[in-house]
């Protein structure tokens, strides 16, 4: 005899499911919050590595895509880039301090800011959810699910017999905190790019060692050198008389047929 279909109290989805996936979104959004206001320092750092990656693009296409400016707009171009006095490559220098967890005291700031920001309130409030919640059966995923699931999806409850598609309160809010990233791109917009510093600081917690980053300097007098020696030779110079020769071409053609 096939065991009887579980039936949920509805009031369980006003004071179990819902509470817990608001809890999990309002905790989400304060850790982005607080993340935002700890990133203003990385941020001046990339916004530098940003800006260097875009003018050696830029000087890269000049040298390449050069020949189809004029010889003007290309001087103009080159002058901004390699002028002696006033160019980019000449006048910008940038500091290079390599960084060692082991004796920058910043890193050790970064990670113990990244494990508060993130791994702290997931296991307060997680631990809270599981004492004030325990024992409910929240909701059912829409699918049939094999039992390797049950240890993810019905954490707090221990029965053998039920279902591995029942989700567990404790487990109802891991899924939120895990699947509510679309949702915080909703409500904060740009600010979610705080998610990205707080994954950022989480790889400077795991991994003991950091390489060293690239040293700008150097491939800016790497561009000023590949620019200096590019010669200039118009592509576009003879394109009017190319184009009337082939227009008398094709009028002739189609006058003698």
């Amino acid at each position: 005899m096939a065991a009887p279909e579980l039936r949920l109290d509805g009031s369980i989805r006003f004071w179990v499911l819902l509470p817990v996936a608001w809890i999990a979104l309002a905790v989400g959004i304060l850790r982005l919050r607080v993340a935002g206001l700890w990133r203003g320092e990385r941020e001046l750092g990339w916004r530098e590595q940003r800006q260097d990656t875009q003018i050696l693009a830029r000087s890269r296409l000049l040298r390449e895509n050069g020949r189809f400016l004029t010889p003007q707009g290309f001087l103009m171009r080159k002058h901004y880039f390699n002028n002696p006095e006033s160019g980019f490559f000449r006048k910008t220098k940038r500091k290079i301090q390599p960084r060692n967890p082991l004796t920058d005291p910043t890193m050790v700031m970064e990670m113990m800011k990244g494990n508060i920001v993130n791994v702290l309130p997931m296991i307060l409030v997680g631990g809270w959810i599981n004492w004030a919640f325990s024992g409910f059966v929240a909701t059912k995923v829409p699918f049939p699910l094999t039992l390797r699931f049950k240890p993810m999806l019905q954490r707090g409850i221990n029965l053998p017999s039920l279902d591995p598609s029942w989700v567990s309160s404790a487990s109802w809010y891991f899924l939120n905190v895990f699947g509510l990233r679309r949702v915080y791109n909703i409500v904060l917009g740009e600010d979610t790019a705080a998610e990205q510093n707080q994954l950022l600081w989480q790889d400077h917690f795991m991994e003991p060692t950091m390489p060293t980053p690239p040293d700008p300097n150097k491939a800016f007098k790497a561009e000023w050198e590949a620019l200096e020696l590019v010669s200039h030779q118009w592509a576009l110079q003879d394109v009017e008389q190319q184009l009337m020769s082939k227009d008398l071409n094709l009028s002739g053609k189609f006058g003698s047929d």
